[in-house]
């Protein structure tokens, strides 16, 4: 039997979904439906931008600018039509959450598996992002070279600013507040700054390799990659695919943010809003990060800002590029954490009351969590093998083969012909593509 769709434009028609407690645990409770358009966009840009900007100029490296170029924009394109067979599979059900959504396609077993996938991306991600923060403010090794941080290149190696010290700072003065609110919405002001920190970033670093191209100091920029005819080498370019896909995760926090908006017809344009702004931040990063740095471009790109860059003041310019993106790192880490936390406690308490509502599991959770992303960021050695875990495994269904299950499933014949075809399609990219990058990286151990 086919449920009644709720109208996406009529909000109140959406009020008794966004009110009521969700099995999954996914809905907090605390819903008022009053955030606005530019709010929203910002928190899902957010949710976007958050470290993939620094590993995929390191993707450009090992595809070349061409294809490299191409499959961010292909993966932008993917993602909306994925989040567009989400939220119409959820609004054709009544269901508030992708939890909600998965469970009624696939039952218990599929709200389950999507939950520990939200839990394994979520802290996946949020290691990367403090494993950058600590590379950026107390250095790193890679190939045997230390790259200085910069609180290291201000005061010198002390201990007060080594790796461990720092993150702990950073996780008690930093990401304890910020991830104490209860609301999606109420982080839209962070959002916001770190939005704009992100573009910054981006024209800071357009900036110096424009500089660096009138005078001549950079060379051709690898178009195409470079495959030798082995094998190994060719499977070596599907080892891009997870931070491809990693980059553009925010399924997870696509229903928060429609039940809190003032009007959830909204969501589609908000959607394709903040994948405009994403794209342009990710092609013009991989494209100037690239440029700068050519070969010698690192798995976090940020690392590379503590050499000469060979222009007029090129200490500040690498000190302000740096501090600017670990400081939006600092703020994109709740709203991800925001989604972590929720999907955690449904795994663990499927019927208890509404986490908002219990202080003390709120308070646990947050704490308990917060303390396994810092331990793992301090073992972790860099951000690539993060990326390739996550973005191979849990991000890769989240994002396409989940919504394609769905459209595939179609247990209330919804589905049109072209969205099986493009499910279809979503699902074998995704598996071949995220498979033979497991694979590589299995090879290259």
């Amino acid at each position: 039997m086919v449920m009644p769709m709720a109208s996406a434009g009529n909000t109140e028609a959406r009020r008794p979904l966004i009110a009521r407690r969700h099995k999954d645990g996914e809905d907090d409770g605390l819903d008022d439906g009053d955030a606005s358009f530019s709010g929203a966009v910002f928190n899902l840009s957010t949710t976007i931008v958050g470290a993939g900007i620094m590993a995929l100029p390191a993707t450009m490296r090992v595809l070349g600018l061409v294809p490299g170029l191409t499959l961010v924009v292909l993966a932008a394109v993917l993602t909306d039509a994925s989040i567009e067979l989400l939220m119409r599979f959820s609004n054709a059900v009544g269901a508030a959450s992708y939890g909600e959504a998965m469970g009624d396609a696939f039952g218990a077993l599929g709200r389950g598996l999507l939950q520990l996938c939200v839990v394994v991306n979520n802290i996946g991600v949020m290691v990367v992002y403090m494993i950058i923060i600590g590379d950026v403010l107390s250095g790193t090794s890679s190939s045997g070279k230390h790259h200085h941080g910069v609180f290291e290149g201000w005061f010198g190696p002390n201990r007060w600013n080594g790796r461990f010290a720092i993150l702990l700072f950073t996780t008690l003065a930093v990401f304890m507040p910020l991830t104490c609110f209860k609301r999606v919405d109420s982080l839209k002001y962070t959002s916001a700054l770190s939005v704009a920190l992100a573009v910054v970033f981006v024209v800071i670093t357009a900036g110096i390799a424009m500089i660096k191209l009138t005078r001549g100091q950079i060379p051709m920029p690898m178009l195409f990659p470079d495959v030798h005819g082995t094998w190994a080498s060719i499977f070596k370019l599907f080892t891009a695919a997870p931070v491809l896909v990693t980059a553009f995760i925010c399924h997870y926090n696509v229903h928060p943010i429609h039940n809190e908006l003032k009007d959830p017809a909204q969501i589609k344009p908000i959607v394709r809003a903040s994948l405009v702004l994403c794209s342009a931040v990710y092609v013009t990063t991989s494209f100037f990060g690239f440029l700068l740095f050519g070969e010698e471009t690192l798995d976090d790109v940020l690392a590379n800002f503590d050499s000469d860059l060979g222009i007029p003041y090129g200490g500040v310019f690498n000190d302000a590029v740096r501090v600017s993106y670990a400081l939006h790192l600092m703020l994109v880490f709740p709203i991800v954490f925001h989604a972590l936390r929720l999907n955690m406690d449904g795994l663990l308490f499927p019927s208890a009351r509404p986490l908002a509502c219990d202080n003390r599991r709120f308070a646990a959770l947050t704490v308990a969590l917060l303390a396994v992303i810092f331990l793992a960021a301090n073992f972790i050695p860099n951000i690539w093998d993060a990326f390739q875990f996550t973005g191979a495994t849990a991000a890769v269904s989240i994002a396409y083969i989940f919504p394609a299950g769905m459209a595939l499933r179609d247990r209330h014949g919804i589905a049109k012909k072209r969205d099986k075809v493009l499910a279809l399609f979503m699902i074998v990219i995704a598996a071949v593509s995220n498979g033979v990058a497991v694979y590589s990286d299995a090879s290259s151990l």
